[in-house]
C-alpha cells in the first residue's frame, strides 16, 4: 500500500468519525455543537453535506439547510436512507422558510415512503392550502384524521384548517360542500355563521348560528356567537338572552361576559355591566379587551382611579383592544 493510499484511508476515517460524532450530538439536540464539529471538513463529501444540512435545519436555519442539501439531493441514490433524509429535511426547510410551493414536491416524495406520518400530512395539507389546492389539502387532512376524502367530515376538517390559515374563501367553499352532503353535521353551520359575522353579514350570521343551535342546543360557543351577532345589530335584549344561555352552559369562558358588559352598558345598566366585565377579568386576567372596556366603563361612572388602573393593565397587555 502506498503512502498516498494510507493518507486517503486515514482521511476517510477522520471524516467518518467526525460525522458520527456530529450525528450523536444531533441525537442529543445539540445542533450548534454538531455544526462546529463538521466545520473544516470537506463540504463536497456527501456525508458531511448531509449532516451539515440536517444540523442547520435543527438549529432553525432553514435557508442554511436548503443551501447545503439542494445541490446534494440529486447525487444521492434513489430510495436510499440518505436521500430520504435529505428530501424530508428539504421539504420541511422550504416550508419553514416560507417557500411553500417549493416545499411541496419534497413533501410529496417523502409521503411516498411515510404515507401515515401525521406531522407530515398536517404540514402537507397546510402547504396545499397556501397554494390554493383545496382538494389536495382535504385529501391530506382526511387521511390524517381517518375519514373518507369525499365525506362531509373531510370538508369540515379542511375548512377548520383553512380558517386557521386565514383562508376564509376556501373554508367557506368547503363548508358549503359539507352542508350539501350532510346538513346535520355539527360545527358546519356554526363556522358558516362565524364567517358571515366576520364579514358583517349579520342576518346570515344569525340564521346560520340558529341552524347550529337547532342541532346542538347545548353549544355555549354558538350561543355566544349568536349574542355577538345580535349585539352588532343593536338588538340588546336578544343579545343578552343568548349570552346568558352561553354562560349558563359554560360559566368559565370570558367572551360572553365581555359581550354582556357591552350590552348592559348600551342599555344604561352600568352596575350590571361592571359585574360582567369583572367576571371576564376574573376568568381571563390577560384579556386586554376586558380590562379596556372595564376602564372605559369606570371612567363613565366617575371612578377615575379605578378606571386608570384597568386602562394601565390594558396598555401593558399585547394585542389591540376592541372599541
Amino acid at each position: 500500500m502506498t503512502a498516498a493510499m494510507v493518507l486517503l484511508l486515514l482521511a476517510v476515517d477522520v471524516t467518518s468519525d467526525a460525522v458520527a460524532q456530529a450525528r450523536a450530538l444531533l441525537a442529543q439536540d445539540k445542533p450548534a455543537a454538531a455544526i462546529q464539529r463538521l466545520e473544516g471538513l470537506d463540504g463536497g463529501d456527501p456525508r458531511v453535506a448531509l449532516a451539515l444540512g440536517v444540523a442547520h435545519y435543527h438549529s432553525g436555519n432553514a435557508l442554511g439547510a436548503i443551501e447545503r442539501l439542494r445541490p446534494l439531493v440529486a447525487k444521492l441514490e434513489a430510495g436510499s436512507v440518505e436521500r430520504r433524509e435529505a428530501v424530508q429535511v428539504l421539504g420541511l426547510s422550504h416550508y419553514l422558510a416560507g417557500r411553500i410551493a417549493d416545499s411541496i414536491p419534497f413533501l410529496e416524495e417523502t409521503r411516498q415512503w411515510a404515507p401515515d406520518n401525521l406531522e407530515l400530512l398536517h404540514i402537507l395539507g397546510n402547504a396545499y392550502i397556501q397554494v390554493q389546492k383545496p382538494n389536495e389539502a382535504r385529501a391530506a387532512f382526511a387521511r390524517n384524521f381517518g375519514v373518507l376524502p369525499d365525506s362531509a367530515a373531510a370538508h369540515l376538517l379542511a375548512a377548520q384548517m383553512m380558517l386557521r390559515a386565514q383562508q376564509e374563501n376556501q373554508a367557506e367553499g368547503e363548508l358549503q360542500l359539507a352542508l350539501a352532503k350532510d346538513a346535520t353535521l355539527p360545527q358546519v353551520s356554526l363556522l358558516l355563521g362565524q364567517i358571515a359575522l366576520f364579514r358583517g353579514r349579520l342576518p346570515e350570521a344569525v340564521e346560520r348560528t340558529r341552524q347550529e343551535l337547532a342541532l346542538s342546543p347545548g353549544n355555549a360557543m354558538a350561543w355566544s356567537q349568536l349574542g355577538d351577532a345580535y349585539l352588532r345589530q343593536q338588538a340588546w335584549d336578544e343579545a343578552i338572552a343568548a349570552l346568558q344561555r352561553s354562560v349558563w352552559i359554560n360559566p368559565f369562558y370570558s367572551a360572553p361576559y365581555i359581550l354582556l358588559g357591552r350590552a348592559y352598558t348600551k342599555k344604561g345598566q352600568p352596575a350590571t355591566a361592571e359585574g360582567m366585565l369583572r367576571r371576564a377579568v376574573e376568568y381571563d386576567p390577560n384579556n386586554r379587551t376586558a380590562h379596556y372596556l372595564l376602564g372605559q366603563l369606570l371612567q363613565q361612572m366617575g371612578r377615575a382611579d379605578e378606571a386608570q388602573k384597568e386602562l394601565d393593565i390594558a396598555a401593558r397587555l399585547q394585542g389591540p383592544a376592541a372599541r
